[in-house]
């Protein structure tokens, strides 16, 4: 594993992409090697809203979860310390205000995964409001199709496979890296 003082930050990181592409389990272990605070945003959302995501989309719907998910991921950009990692939603970077504000005042990272693994990472779980009663195969292909030309937006596209967390980890600080270094020669 690296030294966590090889990269130097000016912005929080901001991870994005689908359900079960790694966004939380990447964006927690880059947080650990970094030595800086990782923040999950739907946790976030569950907190200021007393109940969890699946009972929000259900009671509420999903417009009233994406405002308050702006609000939340609004407030994690702008509550100290600045420098840390925040894991959002699947949905989150395809709103365009959080876009906008996400492409303006961090680094954004797309944890790019293939329909085989997204559907394996997600079968069993119950926590994804999409995927609850249907065959999550059909949606997560639907998601791909409507999503992945805007998280090309992102700053950093990293490409998840089935491997180890470790190698994972290390293609993503690889690619920090890499950005760091072309933000460096632009500024020359």
């Amino acid at each position: 594993m690296r030294n966590k003082k090889s990269i130097s930050l000016e912005q929080p990181i901001v991870m994005v992409g689908l359900m079960g592409a790694g966004k939380t389990s990447i964006g927690r272990a880059l947080a650990k090697n970094l030595g800086i605070p990782f923040v999950d945003s739907d946790k976030e959302i569950e907190k200021a809203a007393g109940c969890s995501v699946v009972d929000i989309f259900s009671l509420y719907g999903e417009k009233e979860f994406r405002r308050v998910e702006e609000k939340v991921i609004e407030r994690l950009l702008d509550t100290p310390p600045l420098i840390k990692v925040i894991s959002t939603g699947e949905g989150a970077f395809i709103t365009p205000a959080v876009r906008e504000m996400v492409l303006k005042r961090a680094t954004s990272i797309w944890l790019k995964a293939d329909l085989e693994l997204l559907v394996k990472r997600t079968n069993f779980r119950h926590t994804r409001p999409q995927l609850l009663n249907t065959d999550s195969r059909q949606i997560l292909a639907q998601l791909i199709k409507e999503r992945y030309d805007t998280y090309a937006l992102a700053n950093i596209m990293v490409e998840t496979k089935d491997e180890n967390i470790h190698k994972t980890l290390n293609k993503v600080l690889n690619a920090i890296e890499e950005h760091n270094k072309k933000g460096e020669k632009n500024e020359n």
